[in-house]
């Protein structure tokens, strides 16, 4: 099934079971993560199927497929990695810590977006990039799995575009956190939540989800490349995501951005140059992913609020006092 959540004309939110360009309506209230929490996502579908409750998506707006809890963004393209390394650090190659282990970071999921919301850049940035990717989304309490087992804790996929500011996060990493402002501001998650059963017919014999995924910036192609070039399962990033931990129903996990142009960064270090350049207000970013869908994005102009002021300049030290 594909499950999306959207805003009527009347402001109204609701969410349902998506068949050829037609929602069908759950009942005012009802929520996909409340039904991913509740273990009847599949129940509520055939419901809603066979309800006389239906709009064309046309006429509403889409908005993220559900509101998720937390989301852990892994970095598992190899590609990716070396080409936004060369041009992030002049270095080739790939650190060797990258293959001990999935590495993820968490962002922020209030600042999800639908589809084809409108996004602007961040204060301060003028060096706006997407990325391209797919997230799995949790469909069931898990912790210290084994791949075999965390098969079954994924409820679905969508899309995401992890939006972000370069130059911000380029400043902020050097301080050795992050990133943090750099991907604060806007994720695109959409268009549905693709439930896993559907995709299926897409695993290679190695596990991997063969999905083919593009990027286009204003019609033109600039990215291409399976899913399946991952270094990691998504069940393998379950695995790690629960060691020591928890997920929960809702929980979304990013595969990282793809290889092959899958953002502007990698292509950056690969030409030496910022070339194609980076985002402006106008640029129409669309993605599509096989068996999903696609999303499509237009930047507009963002805010201009001052930054927060540098440093104070260094003061004698104060000798802390116990009353």
């Amino acid at each position: 099934m594909r499950f999306a959540t959207v805003e009527e004309p009347d402001g109204v939110v609701r969410c349902g079971v998506v068949v050829d360009g037609v929602l069908h309506r759950l009942p005012v209230g009802t929520t996909v993560l409340d039904l991913l929490r509740e273990d009847r996502l599949f129940a509520a579908g055939r419901g809603a199927l066979s309800a006389r409750d239906s709009v064309p998506l046309e006429e509403v707006r889409l908005l993220p497929p559900l509101e998720a809890p937390t989301v852990r963004d892994f970095v598992a393209f190899e590609e990716h990695v070396e080409g936004v390394r060369r041009g992030v650090e002049g270095r080739v190659g790939v650190v060797p810590e990258w293959y001990e282990a999935p590495a993820f970071y968490f962002t922020n999921p209030h600042s999800l977006i639908g589809a084809h919301d409108e996004v602007a850049a961040p204060p301060g940035c003028a060096v706006l990039d997407y990325e391209l990717e797919v997230a799995a989304v949790i469909g069931r309490v898990g912790s210290d799995l084994t791949p075999e087992r965390a098969r079954s804790h994924i409820a679905g996929y969508t899309i995401f575009n992890d939006w972000s500011a370069r130059d911000l996060q380029s400043r902020e990493m050097r301080v050795g956190l992050g990133p943090a402002k750099g991907k604060d501001f806007a994720g695109t998650l959409g268009p549905v939540l693709v439930t896993a059963d559907e995709l299926e017919p897409h695993r290679d014999a190695d596990g991997f989800l063969r999905l083919a995924m593009s990027v286009s910036v204003n019609g033109v192609e600039l990215g291409r490349d399976l899913l399946s070039n991952m270094g990691w399962t998504f069940e393998e990033l379950v695995v790690h995501a629960a060691r020591g931990s928890r997920v929960r129903p809702g929980d979304v996990l990013g595969s990282g951005t793809c290889g092959n142009g899958g953002c502007l960064a990698e292509l950056w270090g690969r030409n030496g140059v910022q070339q194609p350049p980076p985002l402006r207000p106008g640029d129409v970013v669309e993605m599509t992913v096989e068996g999903i869908g696609g999303i499509a994005n237009t930047v507009v102009g963002g805010p201009t609020e001052a930054e927060v002021a540098p440093v104070r300049p260094a003061r004698p030290g104060q000798a802390a006092t116990v009353s």
